[in-house]
């Protein structure tokens, strides 16, 4: 979904037909006018939580990177996720204290040459001690092609961190998405695919090995607009009234906690039981078809905030670290015209909606 994978765009659409197809059996059975008078002077966002966002740069009207990161801070948003290193936006976050998710995405070049590793690390991490790296992720849904670089080029970046003593501070992982997983009905039989096998079993070794978590890009929003009539709208936007789906012992009301839960059956079943799992990225667009609109993603993106401290049934009072997309509209993304509606902010950096992240800490 994000910007160094939107070339998948047209291809994410027939996935998800299947992925509809595998949550077809989960089921139980127009655009407000906003009030936008507290615009960009007002947070957005209230109080502090662990939830945070994507910065997207597909947009050639979005605003130089120190005043949105002036934006985020002043909406008390502390964790960002970018796609690609971006010298402006680093700097501008230098002293923020927002932490930082920074993708890394040349993948063969980083896995054959430890020395460009060592170069990468230096230059965007090493250099910039006053930024605070979270993750970096190597690689973003990556094609099939590349899946056989993304360990070495993983192991690595991780020597450069471990060599500079940040290995408890600054994880590596890679960011998957739910077509890596089959059998998803229900969660208890999900499976990661065997073509992706061969690479995500020993990935998954690594990541427990060195406790860092696996990312995961998950949209309720796709599977509910590919199959509507066996996906009840209220099971994607966290409004069903009571469990829509028994799997053995645990009951799923919303369709988010069966997808992250489904990661979670798929990582155990490889002998990751240990591996957390990281939404890096989740969201609702509010314009461009019949299920995108301003009061279904202000719906969606309020009732994640309230719910990921909970956990998941699997994962019962283990708070989900979860990354909104995105910051804002970007206007030069292709693909069908939700595509470029993504945004909590407009590129003028007015908000759309009121988001409320009282339940959450920073």
């Amino acid at each position: 979904m994000g910007d160094s994978v939107t070339w998948m765009a047209p291809f994410k659409g027939l996935f998800i037909l299947w992925l509809s197809f595998q949550f077809g059996m989960l089921v139980c059975g127009g655009r407000n006018k906003l009030d936008y008078s507290f615009l960009e002077t007002s947070p957005i966002v209230t109080g502090a939580q662990p939830v945070g966002v994507c910065y997207g740069m597909l947009g050639n009207n979005l605003p130089p990177p120190n005043e949105a990161v002036d934006l985020l801070k002043r909406n008390n948003i502390h964790r960002i996720r970018l796609y690609a290193p971006n010298d402006a936006v680093i700097q501008a976050l230098k002293g923020s204290n927002i932490e930082l998710i920074l993708g890394a995405n040349e993948i063969q070049r980083l896995a054959s040459d430890p020395g460009a590793a060592r170069d990468w690390v230096n230059h965007y991490v090493l250099n910039n001690r006053d930024v605070r790296f979270r993750y970096i992720v190597v690689g973003n849904e990556v094609s099939m092609n590349e899946w056989p670089f993304v360990l070495p080029a993983m192991r690595n970046i991780y020597s450069v961190i471990e060599s500079a003593g940040l290995q408890n501070q600054i994880k590596v992982s890679t960011a998957i998405y739910s077509a890596v997983l089959t059998d998803t009905y229900p969660p208890s039989r999900s499976v990661f695919r065997p073509e992706y096998l061969q690479f995500l079993q020993p990935i998954v070794g690594f990541l427990a090995e060195k406790r860092a978590p696996l990312l995961a890009n998950l949209y309720p929003y796709f599977s509910y607009i590919n199959d509507p009539t066996n996906i009840r709208p209220e099971y994607a936007l966290f409004t069903a009234p009571s469990v829509t789906v028994q799997d053995g012992q645990f009951g799923y009301q919303n369709l988010f906690d069966a997808l992250v839960d489904c990661v979670y059956v798929a990582l155990e079943k490889v002998g990751g039981s240990s591996v957390e799992v990281v939404v890096t990225e989740t969201g609702w667009p509010s314009a461009g078809d019949f299920a995108s609109s301003t009061e279904n993603a202000q719906t969606y993106l309020n009732r994640l905030v309230q719910h990921v401290n909970g956990g998941t049934p699997r994962r019962p009072g283990r708070p989900i670290e979860a990354y909104i997309f995105a910051i804002f509209d970007e206007n030069a993304k292709y693909g069908p015209e939700s595509e470029r509606h993504w945004g909590i902010f407009y590129p003028s950096k007015q908000p759309k909606y009121q988001l409320g992240f009282t339940n959450s800490e920073p």
